[in-house]
C-alpha cells in the first residue's frame, strides 16, 4: 500500500517539484536585483581562437565544474566557452569548448570537468525539473487518459517553481574573476524560457477544458501580484495567449464567463 501510494501522480509530481526547488535555490542562490540584465561581453570576444571536441561516447550533458573553468582560464588568461548547456545531447566531435584567447590548454582537465549520461537529471539542471511536471500534466490531457484533474496538479508544482524562480536573481551566463574580467562562458535557463516551458504546451493542449484554463488564471493573477516588475511582461503575454484560445474554444459566451474566472482547484 504505501509503494503503490508513492506512484501515484500527486506524490511524483510532489517529489520532482520539492527537488526543482533545491535545484533552483543550488543553480541561483542569489534573490532577483536587477531589472534588466547587463549587457555582456560575449559578442566582442569575435571568433574563437581555439576549439575543442567531445572525443568520448556521445551523451547528455549532467552537471559541468565551473570553478575549474575559471581555474583553468585565469591560470592561461583566456575565455573558456562551455558549448552546450546542461540538459543537451553532445555527439562525438561536436563543439564542447570554445577558447577565446591564445595559451597551453589543459585539455583533459576540461574534459574531466564535464560529467555526461544516458539521460537529464536534475542535478544541475533546473528546467527538467519543469520538463517532467509538464509531460505529466500533457500525458493527463492527452485524448486516451483525459484526466484534467491530475493536470491541475501538475500546474500546482509549476505554480511553485515558477514563482521561485521568478524570485531569483537569475544570472547573466558570464562568470568573472575577482577583478571584474570575463573568464567563462556557461549557459543557463533565462526567464523566458522557464515561462514559456511552464505554459506554451499545457495552454495548447488543454485550453478547451474548463478545469485547466481556470486552474492557470489562478496561476497567472497570483504571479502578477507576487512576483517582481520585471517579470510580469512575459506573465502577462502569456494570459493574452490564454483568453485568445478561450475565445476560439468556447463558443458560449456562459462558458467563456467561467474560463476567465482564476480558480486555484479549477473547479
Amino acid at each position: 500500500d504505501h509503494a503503490s501510494r508513492l506512484l501515484r501522480p500527486v506524490s511524483v509530481l510532489s517529489h520532482v517539484g520539492n527537488r526543482g526547488l533545491e535545484v533552483l535555490a543550488a543553480v541561483y542562490p542569489e534573490r532577483s536585483h536587477d531589472a534588466v540584465t547587463p549587457k555582456g561581453d560575449r559578442e566582442a570576444l569575435g571568433e574563437p581562437n581555439a576549439i575543442i571536441a567531445h572525443r568520448e561516447k556521445s551523451g547528455i550533458v549532467l552537471s559541468v565544474d565551473t570553478p575549474a573553468l575559471m581555474a583553468e582560464a585565469e591560470r592561461i588568461d583566456v575565455v573558456i566557452e562551455f558549448a552546450p548547456q546542461v540538459g543537451d545531447f553532445v555527439a562525438v566531435d561536436e563543439d564542447l569548448f570554445l577558447i577565446y584567447g591564445r595559451g597551453a590548454i589543459d585539455e583533459s582537465k576540461l574534459r574531466g570537468a564535464v560529467e555526461f549520461g544516458s539521460e537529464r537529471t536534475m542535478e544541475q539542471d533546473p528546467t527538467f525539473a519543469f520538463r517532467i511536471v509538464v509531460d505529466i500534466a500533457l500525458r493527463a490531457l492527452s485524448s486516451a487518459i483525459n484526466d484534467p484533474t491530475t493536470a491541475v496538479l501538475a500546474i500546482d508544482q509549476l505554480h511553485r517553481l515558477l514563482r521561485s524562480a521568478g524570485l531569483k536573481h537569475l544570472h547573466t551566463d558570464e562568470l568573472r574573476d575577482r577583478n571584474g574580467r570575463l573568464r567563462a562562458i556557461v549557459r543557463t535557463p533565462n526567464w523566458e524560457d522557464l515561462v514559456h516551458l511552464s505554459f506554451r504546451e499545457i495552454r495548447r493542449c488543454g485550453s478547451d477544458n474548463l478545469q485547466v484554463v481556470r486552474r492557470l488564471r489562478a496561476m497567472f493573477d497570483n504571479l502578477l501580484r507576487t512576483l517582481p516588475a520585471h517579470r510580469l511582461p512575459a506573465i502577462a503575454l502569456e494570459l493574452t495567449l490564454l483568453d485568445r484560445e478561450i475565445e476560439q474554444k468556447f463558443p458560449y459566451p456562459e462558458d467563456r464567463a467561467l474560463a476567465r474566472l482564476g480558480d486555484p482547484q479549477g473547479l
